[in-house]
């Protein structure tokens, strides 16, 4: 549901937004989407290996700076989410509650904490991208029904 409320937020962005920022500094309407999907990448390979997340924020960072295309964007978090599904797919009750490995990124909860994580993660980059959608003069449409 997390993807399918993303998508529906955003879906009046277009290829055209794809270098829309409100200021200087702050990421595009591309970089919002490539960041959200990176950061479900990031949970899935946190939760899968034993030394945890991967905190180098800046080579995270490098790589959303390259991102120009909304389009591509958008098919980095659709591939994203794929992942997350396998990830979970016929996991046992004991393997999504064994914890995640120490450390100060949610050290210790439950692999399964990583849903809520990636569900408020995404809702927030999709707050803003509907703040983005608003300053093109665009309207979002409502995320919770078709």
């Amino acid at each position: 549901m997390s993807e399918q409320f993303f998508e529906r937020s955003t879906r009046c962005l277009t290829e055209e937004d794809s270098y829309y920022r409100p200021a200087e500094g702050i990421w595009t309407v591309a970089q919002q989407v490539a960041h959200a999907a990176q950061t479900v990448d990031w949970f899935i390979e946190g939760a899968s290996r034993p030394e945890g997340f991967d905190l180098d924020f800046e080579k995270l960072g490098v790589a959303i700076r390259g991102v120009t295309s909304l389009t591509e964007a958008r098919k980095w978090m659709a591939t994203a989410y794929e992942n997350a599904r396998k990830f979970f797919e016929g996991k046992t009750d004991d393997e999504l509650l064994r914890p995640l490995p120490p450390g100060p990124v949610m050290g210790g909860v439950p692999i399964l904490g990583i849903v809520g994580a990636i569900t408020d993660h995404s809702a927030h980059h999709r707050g803003a991208l509907t703040i983005y959608s608003r300053l093109l003069g665009k309207t979002p449409i409502m995320p919770y029904a078709e």
